[in-house]
């Protein structure tokens, strides 16, 4: 029985990766739309198909709770606003960098994510690392350094998604709510102020959105799905499989959006990007091992002592 519940983890969460890595396809279809129009339509039909969920799956209750709650701790009020405003700083660069030609430099930010979060670990919650992580941490640093100064500039672009997606993690941490819930919370904070830009775009008539053909309204429209299903499949693979198997999962997004960009839409990969790259995959590699029963899982601090003992 635990098996079978292990294996409908791996697919729902696998199947959520797949979905991610597979969604710069759908933004390249809108890529006629400005990027700050296709973020505030993905956050109103994000949080118009959430509520529908929610209805159907009878959590409305819930929902309604925890609002009530939420308005009385303003620790975790804080919390919920700062993840809205990271995961729609992540969610504008991504859909940006996507249909700007810079798929590469995007699945970069998601290789590099699980090393931002353990800076943050190790800075913010005073989490002790393994040397195996200080040494992919470093690995990580010298390809990001490799790619900078080949580019002759900072790879914003993937350090901004990294960090951006990085502290929104963080900032989940303080928030102990159900899945659902949360992105829902999370998409109606930002709602009203999406709701405003679309305003101001049909004022000026600058939309896009009942403007340029059914099919870009359609498109617009299908970006909250498009956003929910991979979360809904993502919480529930989860809370069925290992944290270590789901770190090994987590590149599938990634991998599959370098390979789009290189194969499909034809940006460019240098030598010096490869070089870069290996540099990470390396680091990824030594960070996963650390996570599971094949490395040592004792601190470095703790590492330090014992031999300085002796």
């Amino acid at each position: 029985m635990k098996k079978t519940e292990t294996q409908k983890g791996v697919i729902h969460a696998g199947f959520s990766y797949l979905l991610w890595g597979l969604l710069p396809i759908y933004w390249k279809l809108l890529d006629h739309v400005n990027a700050k129009e296709i973020l505030a339509s993905r956050v109103v039909w994000s949080f118009i198909f959430m509520v529908v969920i929610l209805l159907l799956t009878k959590k409305w209750g819930l929902f309604v709770r925890t609002i009530k709650g939420f308005a009385k701790n303003k620790k975790q009020m804080a919390a919920l606003t700062i993840a809205s405003l990271l995961i729609s700083v992540n969610w504008f660069i991504y859909i940006w960098a996507v249909n700007s030609g810079h798929m590469i430099e995007a699945s970069l930010g998601y290789y590099i994510n699980p090393l931002i979060s353990i800076l943050l670990g190790m800075i913010v919650l005073k989490e002790k690392l393994t040397v195996y992580q200080y040494a992919s941490f470093v690995l990580a640093a010298i390809g990001v350094l490799i790619i900078s100064i080949s580019h002759g500039q900072f790879p914003w672009i993937a350090i901004v998604l990294a960090l951006s997606f990085g502290l929104y993690g963080l900032a989940k941490k303080l928030i102990n709510v159900d899945s659902t819930v949360g992105l829902t919370l999370e998409t109606l904070v930002i709602t009203p102020i999406a709701v405003i830009y679309i305003g101001f775009l049909f004022i000026n008539g600058t939309n896009d959105f009942l403007n340029a053909g059914i099919q870009t309204d359609l498109l617009l429209m299908g970006a909250g799905v498009a956003t929910a299903v991979p979360l809904l499949y993502f919480a529930k693979g989860a809370q069925k499989i290992p944290l270590s198997l789901l770190g090994f999962l987590q590149y599938i997004a990634p991998t599959l959006t370098l390979l789009l960009g290189v194969f499909v839409y034809h940006e460019h990969f240098s030598k010096i990007q490869l070089l870069s790259f290996m540099f990470i995959w390396s680091a990824l590699t030594i960070y996963s091992l650390s996570k599971t029963k094949l490395l040592p899982s004792q601190s470095f601090h703790l590492r330090k002592e014992k031999s300085t003992s002796v």
